[in-house]
């Protein structure tokens, strides 16, 4: 017997439609292990998911995966060569999960390169060190970017969580990152998934301090480089007042 749909989840032409968005508590969202982010660069994992994590640290762990090396923006800037800006990205993520409650023991650092992550010919090493970080650290909830993300980089992450969740059980979860400001129908382009968010209010000023350790996206302490700011402040209050949007992709 088939289940009936919600009342109110079809349009009248008949094509499905999410449910309206559900608070989550964060057992609901991990379960009983840590969280694990696959972010698709540095700065993602603390502007979509920096109150999550906070939670995370606090209770059961977690464990962010960065896809690129962030060295792409400033790739060609005097004095500022790709691998410098590399490593200082690195260390800004380490500082901002420091921040959040964890520390460097807890990133994986893919090393892509930015940009150009959908030119790789073989994703198939990162889909397996999604699989082993999960396996070691014991999470079952995966938390990735939308496909709605008009980048390359996000959507060669979504394609990659969405690999990993299948081969290994895992559940997954997908945040918008750019789309949910930029796009406003990004919700249709996703289908009828289960929306929940996830209130930061508790972490916010620790989510706030995490963004701002990335400061060379900020525009700051880079000026040698040329640097451009690249997340105005009215942008990162937008990330900061929450709430934070998750997609139910995998469900376990």
């Amino acid at each position: 017997m088939l289940d009936r749909p919600p009342p109110g989840s079809f349009v009248a032409d008949g094509v499905p439609r999410a449910a309206a968005p559900v608070p989550a508590t964060l057992p609901e969202l991990l379960g009983a292990g840590p969280a694990l982010v696959l972010s698709p660069h540095p700065d993602d994992e603390s502007l979509a998911c920096g109150g999550l994590l906070a939670a995370a640290f606090a209770g059961p762990g977690a464990h962010v995966i960065c896809l690129t090396d962030g060295a792409a923006p400033q790739a060609g800037a005097p004095g500022w060569p790709p691998e410098a800006r590399a490593a200082l990205r690195r260390r800004e993520l380490e500082g901002a999960l420091e921040t959040l409650g964890g520390g460097p023991q807890d990133l994986t650092w893919l090393g892509l390169p930015d940009a150009r992550s959908d030119r790789v010919a073989n994703l198939g090493p990162a889909v397996a060190s999604v699989i082993e970080v999960a396996r070691v650290t014991g999470a079952r909830s995966l938390f990735a970017p939308c496909e709605t993300d008009a980048n390359g980089d996000h959507e060669v992450a979504a394609a990659i969580a969405g690999a990993a969740a299948r081969m290994a059980g895992l559940r997954l979860w997908s945040y918008p990152v750019w789309s949910r400001w930029h796009a406003p129908g990004f919700r249709a382009q996703l289908g009828a998934l289960r929306e929940v968010h996830f209130d930061p209010a508790p972490w916010r000023e620790t989510k706030r301090a995490a963004i701002a350790r990335h400061r060379s996206q900020l525009g700051e302490g880079i000026a040698e480089a040329g640097d451009a700011c690249l997340l105005a402040p009215s942008v990162v209050e937008r990330f900061a007042a929450g709430p934070e949007i998750f997609f139910e992709r995998e469900p376990r």
